[in-house]
């Protein structure tokens, strides 16, 4: 993707500031979304992400700094800004007794879609998210992919600009997740931005570009690649072996092992150096009598980089 211009820019912030009394939930972030971009937000829960999010959509005013969207300071035109995006949180925001219908005309209303358009967004909307043949059907009837679907469509009747998801695929399964980006994907190339926090690290690489965000802090921000090229310095090993406890326990804390993780029913093990790292492993094994069953060096996921960059900031704090 082309470097954001200050043209092309939707999301501004600047040095944003949100305080709780002497809690600090958002510290001195700074960032910029270009038009038509896939921005993703991640972090743990207690990271400041949602309190952002809360602010860019004019629901919660900063202690410092300044944010505009779609060129509207969410501080002092707080209204118009919510006038200007879409918002969807994982509880979905439907109306379970309800049609699918009546949620899509009760929106519209809300959203003050015009009376000569609202017939045209409807269609729309139901043909985007495939519930052509469940507009009759209980939103409550709905599966939790359905839903999402619906949800998305009701966000986005008054075709706003900006669209902000608030992790919106908690708690669907990986297929209706998939079928659920490529929407997001549609509404990207349509000239939406999409900023969408998550938790699942796997999202990530669907996103044009991410933040990394810790302690109120963004402490990493660029492209999955460009994140993936930061931890270069590390490499990575994945260990199958007969006592994944017992190995993690004998290799924490090495010289020239940085990061030991469970990975499904192995370890992901980060070092500094693969060429030594491989026997020096295989050799403390050997003296616990743990079975190596495979020992390989492979190419770092999100979530190792990810992990990694927060054990970092961790050693930094301590």
């Amino acid at each position: 993707m082309v470097s954001p211009n200050q043209e092309s820019w939707t999301v501004e912030v600047h040095r944003l500031q949100k305080n709780f009394g002497d809690f600090v939930a958002v510290d001195d972030v700074s960032l910029c979304v270009q038009r038509g971009e896939i921005f993703g937000f991640l972090g743990p829960n207690g990271a400041g992400k949602s309190t952002t999010i809360r602010i860019l959509c004019g629901l919660l005013r900063p202690s410092g700094g300044r944010a505009r969207v779609n060129g509207l300071d969410v501080a002092t035109a707080a209204e118009a800004v919510r006038k200007n995006i879409g918002y969807m949180s994982q509880k979905f925001s439907l109306y379970d007794d309800l049609t699918v219908e009546e949620n899509i005309n009760f929106f519209s209303g809300v959203y003050g879609v015009a009376p000569e358009r609202q017939q045209a967004r409807k269609d729309y909307v139901l043909r985007m998210a495939g519930l052509e043949e469940k507009r009759q059907t209980m939103t409550r009837l709905l599966a939790g992919g359905w839903k999402q679907r619906l949800a998305l469509g009701c966000a986005i009747l008054h075709e706003p600009p900006v669209l902000f998801l608030d992790e919106p695929t908690s708690g669907v399964d990986p297929i209706a997740r998939r079928s659920f980006w490529d929407l997001i994907y549609q509404l990207s190339e349509a000239g939406h931005t999409i900023f969408v926090s998550t938790h699942y690290m796997d999202e990530a690489e669907y996103c044009h570009r991410l933040a990394l965000m810790y302690r109120g802090r963004i402490i990493a921000l660029g492209s999955p690649g460009e994140l993936r090229d930061s931890l270069k310095t590390h490499r990575l090993f994945y260990l199958d072996s007969s006592d994944p406890l017992g190995a993690m326990q004998a290799l924490e804390g090495l010289e020239g092992i940085f990061d030991v993780a469970v990975f499904g029913g192995g370890l992901h093990i980060t070092v500094a150096d693969p060429r030594s790292a491989g026997p020096q492993i295989r050799s403390l094994l050997a003296q616990g009598e743990i079975r190596i069953r495979r020992l390989e060096e492979i190419q770092p996921s999100m979530e190792d980089v990810f992990v990694a960059m927060i054990e970092a900031e961790e050693r930094k704090a301590t």
